[in-house]
């Protein structure tokens, strides 16, 4: 049930409250929120028709906690998200919105694969957008003390939007984090990046793909995408490969993997002078993969090693790749045990962020690190034999 507040006397809220970015009661931490809009020269009739109604989501919360499919590995996790439906859904929108793709990849770079896939990973094609009141949902997270300073400067974002009438405070709705619209973008993003793709003279990613892709496009190219470049690609290594060259702190180009043996498994290599690195998601008996500047770019839209991985994949193969080779690696630690495996990399002083059970980029690093100094083989996958020689 929403924790619902009555906001009288916002517009005199002490500017003691404006200063505290978290925490507190929820009421004063709304006047907190309206003196600070005041202080951004936001009008006292947006501020008040934006938070009419405001309330706190405890189910927010209870979504930002419960992000357990993370831990899952990668073959788990792309088999999970990359169905035959979700493809054949794929190239039926690539035909069917054609035009537009052809728009996107002239204006930015940006390939028609890559949108497909964070358009089927993020809401299905716009079937399922989220129903979660985005202004409370914000002001819950910013409320909230884990990461305010994401989701605090959204707010007055989502009020801007309010103000220009693409935003309604009390029906807009979307996902539990507050994105918005077919391929999920943050108020601020929408803001910096919406593109009106249908020229209706509104930016409606939640009705419009035209809108939505295009908007997708252009902030994936303010995020860094090079145009025209690759993001993944499949590659097969030799049997006597050096595993401690594995990951993405160790960049190296496309030439000089080649020399080292590296090899396609379908079409060719990138341009041989683009600096690239050898991913291995599930380590050296699972697949393998030549990441280039484009892939870490795609952790800008969203943070998690699995995801990104998987939603770059599952581009390759709406661009035409095969499936890829599973080979077979060595089982996954669970939850539990990564945790365990955790606790044993900062006892011996890597730093691997929480303790949270997800194979991160800093694991990795460590479990990298001290697969060095056990003599192991180097590849970032955490075994039992790593978890029980720590």
């Amino acid at each position: 049930m929403k924790i619902i507040y009555a906001l009288a006397a916002l517009l005199f809220a002490s500017p003691i409250a404006a200063q505290t970015p978290c925490g507190g009661p929820f009421g004063a931490f709304l006047n907190g929120v309206a003196a600070e809009a005041s202080q951004r020269g936001v009008p006292s009739d947006t501020i008040r028709g934006f938070l009419a109604g405001a309330a706190q989501d405890p189910a927010v919360i209870r979504a930002d906690r419960a992000q357990g499919v993370f831990q899952l590995p990668f073959l788990e996790f792309s088999q999970r998200l990359i169905s035959a439906n979700r493809l054949q859904n794929g190239q039926a929108n690539a035909r069917k919105w054609d035009a537009v793709f052809d728009r996107v990849e002239r204006q930015y770079g940006v390939p028609r694969g890559v949108l497909l896939s964070f358009w089927a990973f993020e809401t299905d094609f716009g079937q399922v957008q989220g129903n979660f009141n985005t202004r409370n949902a914000l002001l819950t997270l910013a409320h909230d003390c884990r990461r305010p300073s994401l989701f605090r400067p959204q707010i007055f974002s989502a009020m801007e939007l309010y103000r220009r009438g693409d935003f309604d405070p009390n029906r807009t709705t979307g996902a539990w984090a507050g994105e918005i619209g077919m391929v999920q973008m943050l108020p601020g993003d929408i803001l910096e990046n919406g593109i009106d793709g249908d020229g209706d003279g509104h930016v409606s990613l939640k009705t419009s793909p035209a809108d939505a892709l295009m908007s997708g496009a252009k902030m994936l190219r303010h995020l860094g995408w090079r145009p025209n470049e690759p993001w993944l690609q499949e590659v097969v290594l030799p049997a006597d490969f050096d595993w401690s060259a594995t990951g993405l702190n160790t960049t190296r180009k496309v030439s000089d993997w080649a020399r080292a043996g590296v090899r396609p498994r379908s079409a060719s290599l990138g341009p041989s002078t683009l600096p690239a690195s050898i991913l291995l998601p599930q380590g050296r008996n699972g697949p393998a993969f030549l990441a280039y500047p484009n892939f870490t770019t795609l952790f800008e839209w969203n943070r998690s090693f699995v995801y990104v991985t998987t939603a770059a994949y599952f581009a390759t193969r709406l661009e035409g790749a095969p499936i890829y080779n599973a080979g077979n690696p060595d089982p996954a630690l669970s939850g539990e045990q990564m945790k365990m495996l955790q606790r044993k990399l900062v006892a011996h002083g890597h730093d691997v962020g929480a303790i949270d059970g997800i194979l991160g980029a800093l694991t990795r690093a460590a479990v990298q690190a001290e697969q060095r100094r056990l003599g192991l083989p180097a590849d970032a996958w955490p075994t039992r034999a790593l978890l029980d020689r720590l």
